[in-house]
């Protein structure tokens, strides 16, 4: 019988203490010589190019991060149909982002890493599945049952395949978060709820004290916060979200600069550094990492940060 204590649930670990995310998926896998034109953006790789996705994880997990997301953020249903690819292949792709963070783990293992290593399965919004920034500014025309019914599938496929958590992300505004905190009612997997904001708003412009409020007593939320805004924009997040909830707070913010959309580059200069994630611990956040333009250098940082603050 082994003599080794059973790995900690994500939700034991947080109440433990605080959680390295990784940082955004697309700049590694363009560092790394990936195309990720067209519609699907990261999500093309899991039927062309698997592998990108393991090596992509797998690099976060060495620099430090605790916690892979998967490369299922643009991964729908309709999304996959407009490429031609059918329902079977859908789940089958799903599943198998889940998987390769798994496989990841699994090497980082092999090569040394011993702390605990968790998989979150990504769920974009709506707006992620139209490819036109929609996501940044949510009021998509559609209620509340009719954006359940467009989750609800995906989430079923993802929980399905077993990841420790469900990273519901980049949520623009509150008629979305209302349909996905009802899409992960009975799934069996815990999950956290991540708005995108803009100052003391959400996208679509609610006060970030109301769309917080929605999740304070959903048993299946975890974790509540931010995800893909500017780093300024996280330290008051993280108070309102910690006292309107009671709940870890997750947080994982991109480096500072501006996308063009017209150009479809990035702009000016990062302010995202490793210093500011102390104060968002002490206000609260529990899960830390970064979103787009935050790579390995800067989880590596961050993980060093938290290391010597515990």
């Amino acid at each position: 019988m082994s003599s080794h204590l059973p790995a900690p649930t994500l939700t034991e670990a947080l109440a433990a203490g605080t959680v390295v995310l990784d940082g955004g998926m697309s700049n590694q896998l363009r560092s790394a010589g990936h195309d990720l034109g067209g519609a699907l953006w990261s999500a093309r790789l899991l039927a062309e190019r698997p592998e990108a996705l393991t090596e992509a994880h797998l690099a976060y997990f060495e620099a430090g991060a605790d916690v892979a997301i998967t490369g299922s953020y643009q991964a729908t249903f309709e999304g996959f149909a407009r490429q031609g690819v059918g329902h079977e292949e859908t789940v089958r792709l799903l599943g198998l982002s889940v998987e390769l963070a798994r496989e990841a783990a699994r090497r980082a293992r092999a090569r040394g890493v011993g702390r605990p290593l968790w998989v979150a399965a990504s769920a974009g919004p709506y707006g992620a599945m139209l490819a036109d920034g929609s996501e940044y500014r949510g009021r998509y025309g559609l209620g509340v049952d009719e954006l359940e019914r467009f989750h609800r599938p995906r989430l079923e496929v993802l929980a399905a395949a077993r990841p420790d958590v469900l990273a519901l992300e980049t949520v623009p505004d509150t008629d979305e978060a209302a349909a996905l905190l009802r899409a992960v009612r009975g799934l069996g997997v815990p999950a956290w709820l991540s708005y995108s904001v803009a100052g003391d708003r959400t996208r679509a412009g609610q006060p970030l004290a109301e769309a917080f409020a929605l999740a304070a007593e959903a048993d299946e939320i975890v974790a509540v916060g931010v995800n893909c805004c500017a780093p300024r924009d996280v330290d008051a997040a993280v108070v309102t979200a910690a006292r309107v909830t009671g709940k870890p707070v997750v947080v994982y913010p991109n480096s500072g600069e501006s996308w063009d959309a017209e150009a479809r580059d990035w702009t000016g200069r990062p302010s995202f550094t490793a210093e500011q994630v102390q104060g968002w611990r002490e206000s609260g956040a529990r899960l830390i990492g970064g979103c787009c333009r935050v790579g390995p250098a800067e989880i590596a940082a961050i993980a060093r940060t938290l290391n010597r603050a515990a």
